[in-house]
């Protein structure tokens, strides 16, 4: 895949976001217009649930928003949770990120977070559910393996690896892990999106080729695979105006 062919995949699979403390409606407006590019539109913006409305009324129908949810604490709190979806669906959002509960993962609490799962996964319907598993705080291989399993089993359209608000957030090795099990699942639609510190078209294209690795040529659209970032689509552009990408070389 040259680097232009990978900027363009990378382009149309891109969740637009911005979660930042300091963002007000003039920045919501900078980004919709920014996920509005002159080589075509990025898959989603993703926002706070209070500027899901201006988002949306900002974007056209081919742009879809996102809204996170139990974010970015990923508490065991299902009540909490069930009102930022409610909020998020009647905001007007066509998708939902919400973070898994993995300090209770990691303590054992299985169940407790599979219920919540299923919870999450009924108040959301019909919308795009993505579960954010923070892989770079499980860190361990099995229970990034156990989150992932959980998540698709709940009806989760997408595992996402990070919230982007920790020490460590996407890494290959937790993306071939939960490439891994969404491949072997039997959940055929079910799809993957690298989240935190992805902010190249050349750390963009390693994580496209895993996914080619797991989930085939058919996995490379944004049915099946996002990428949340804010700073990559700088790069995107650069490569796809013909200017030389941060750290690109062609033949990715």
């Amino acid at each position: 895949m040259s680097a232009k062919d990978t900027a363009r995949t990378l382009l149309r699979c891109l969740d637009l976001t911005s979660l930042n403390d300091g963002d007000t409606a003039e920045s919501t407006a900078a980004l919709c217009a920014k996920a509005q590019t002159a080589h075509g539109p990025v898959a989603a913006v993703c926002v706070w649930p209070r500027f899901v409305t201006q988002a949306r009324a900002a974007l056209p129908p081919a742009i879809r928003v996102a809204a996170v949810a139990n974010f970015p604490e990923g508490a065991l709190d299902l009540p909490r949770a069930l009102a930022d979806i409610e909020a998020i669906a009647q905001a007007g959002a066509q998708e939902i990120d919400v973070v898994l509960p993995w300090r209770a993962l990691k303590a054992g609490q299985v169940q407790e977070v599979a219920e919540f799962l299923a919870e999450v996964r009924h108040a959301s319907r019909p919308l795009t559910l993505k579960v954010i598993i923070e892989s770079g705080e499980l860190k361990d291989e099995a229970l990034i393996r156990r989150a992932t399993q959980l998540s698709l089993n709940a009806g989760a359209d997408f595992i996402k690896t990070s919230t982007g608000k920790t020490a460590v957030s996407a890494t290959p090795e937790a993306a071939r892990a939960m490439l891994d099990e969404i491949a072997h699942s039997g959940f055929s639609a079910a799809g993957f999106k690298a989240s935190g510190g992805i902010r190249t078209v050349a750390q963009g294209a390693d994580y496209l080729e895993l996914v080619r690795a797991s989930l085939g040529e058919g996995g490379l659209n944004p049915q099946r695979l996002r990428f949340g970032a804010s700073g990559l689509l700088d790069d995107i552009l650069a490569v796809l105006d013909g200017k030389v990408g941060t750290a690109l070389k062609e033949g990715y």
